[in-house]
């Protein structure tokens, strides 16, 4: 399983992307907004620091099919070689899906939380679908069980090259969980992957190695 990192902190990917754990990013217009950044100068940035793909997301006022493919081709025209279109899953999102797909721009459909979704879209031409497992999780569903459902069901359809990226994850357990499933990609918060890092005993035995070095060689 594929690691991206979920965030639009540049210093974050930068330093994740040093660690040499993630091969992507993912992103939306209220992470940026949160930065205090350009939309599209981010993106850009992001683009020139990790080489993989990086999902820039239409903005949420944008409703109509129409409107999502004018503003997709505009996020992909910013780095064709990186830039993957990121279309929330409803009626209007998936024409939109379907006609980026069509001239060839990868799009990951987002928002996903049932299986049905994920095949929609799929067969729309989505490159990457994004289950929220944390969100469902927020309302007793679970959501490690979609993303068993969705990687069951299109292993048995091998003309489906779409893509499953795991998103919403909360926690370590959850990443382990969803390599367990077959999920293609986990999008992870930084301090997610801080987490997964660091366990107690490691902390300690390195701490222990230090004083043992120390009374050894005396610095």
């Amino acid at each position: 399983m594929k690691f991206f990192i979920d965030t639009a902190n540049v210093d974050e990917i930068r330093r994740a992307n040093a660690m040499g754990v993630i091969s992507g990013v993912t992103t939306n217009p209220s992470l940026i907004a949160k930065e205090g950044r350009d939309y599209a100068q981010t993106l850009k940035e992001i683009a020139g620091i990790v080489d993989g793909p990086i999902s820039g997301e239409v903005k949420p006022t944008t409703e109509k099919a129409e409107d999502m493919i004018v503003e997709g081709r505009a996020i992909y025209a910013l780095d064709p070689k990186h830039m993957v279109v990121k279309i929330p899953m409803t009626e209007e999102g998936l024409k939109a899906i379907c006609v980026l797909s069509s001239e060839g721009i990868p799009t990951n459909c987002t928002l996903i939380f049932t299986a049905g979704q994920a095949l929609l879209a799929a067969r729309a031409g989505a490159a990457y679908v994004s289950p929220f497992v944390g969100r469902l999780d927020d309302i007793s569903e679970d959501g490690l069980e979609l993303v068993t459902m969705i990687v069951d069901i299109f292993s048995q359809y091998p003309d489906i090259q779409t893509e499953i990226i795991v998103a919403s994850v909360r926690s370590p357990k959850h990443i382990v969980e969803a390599a367990m499933t077959g999920a293609d990609i986990a999008t992870v918060p930084y301090q997610v992957i801080e987490k997964m890092v660091h366990h107690p005993l490691t902390d300690a035995g390195i701490e222990k190695f230090k004083k043992d070095y120390q009374k050894v060689f005396g610095r």
